[in-house]
């Protein structure tokens, strides 16, 4: 009987908590590691259940955190991405191996497949992000495009998004009115404000629907 490899378990150990319903997010994490995420210093540590440093102050989020999170954002093939904060890039690639599932399933060269915005406003974290998803070819192959900016500006020449992820606390009461604005009808925003996960789900241009998580710990979403 094959032995079960450490990525493997990590992901088995994730479903018994109660997380990585999904299957394409199951998929995605045993697929993109977060070994290539973590810096040199803490590989050891890459499939243990709590947060990392990168650097610069910000961390990699606990992989139950990320794995409740994109469990809420639902995330699917072929929809269009707006990762806010991406800091090591691994929710970014968690991402865009999913909105290009059924691209790579697919011969023909003229493949349609979703697209990942990813947005930091640390210079050095914008890069080592790009860097780490560039290890799956992300970047290349045209899947996730990273921007250095203030990510609670959103990203509106590239608007309107399926989806928005932001990974860092917000201390406001609501998301960013861009954030609202470059969301389609029928798309949702999961995030941090605070000490929760909050989801937004656009019912209208005007009606929202929002859902509280709480009982979680995020460092804060940074702005110029």
């Amino acid at each position: 009987m094959r032995m079960k490899s450490s990525l493997e378990n990590f992901v088995s150990g994730l479903k018994q908590q109660g997380v990585a319903r999904s299957p394409y997010v199951r998929d995605a994490l045993l697929h993109i590691d977060r070994k290539d995420f973590v810096l040199s210093e803490y590989q050891d540590e890459a499939h243990a259940n709590y947060p990392l440093p990168i650097g610069h102050g910000q961390t990699i989020s606990q992989p139950y955190t990320v794995a409740f999170m994109l469990d809420a954002l639902d995330p699917k093939p072929g929809e269009k991405i707006l990762d806010i904060g991406s800091g090591s890039g691994w929710t970014t690639a968690l991402l865009a191996h999913i909105v290009s599932t059924e691209a790579r399933q697919q011969t023909d060269r003229q493949e349609q497949h979703g697209m990942v915005f990813a947005v930091e406003l640390i210079p050095e974290l914008y890069e080592q992000g790009k860097t780490n998803c560039e290890k799956y070819h992300f970047v290349s192959r045209n899947i996730a495009t990273f921007f250095c900016q203030d990510g609670n500006l959103g990203l509106p020449s590239y608007a309107p998004f399926d989806k928005i992820l932001c990974s860092a606390s917000l201390h406001a009461s609501d998301v960013p009115q861009e954030w609202k604005t470059q969301l389609r009808v029928g798309g949702k925003i999961v995030t941090s404000i605070q000490n929760s996960v909050w989801m937004f789900d656009k019912i209208q241009n005007n009606q929202w629907t929002r859902t509280e998580y709480p009982g979680f710990v995020f460092v804060p979403l940074i702005s110029r």
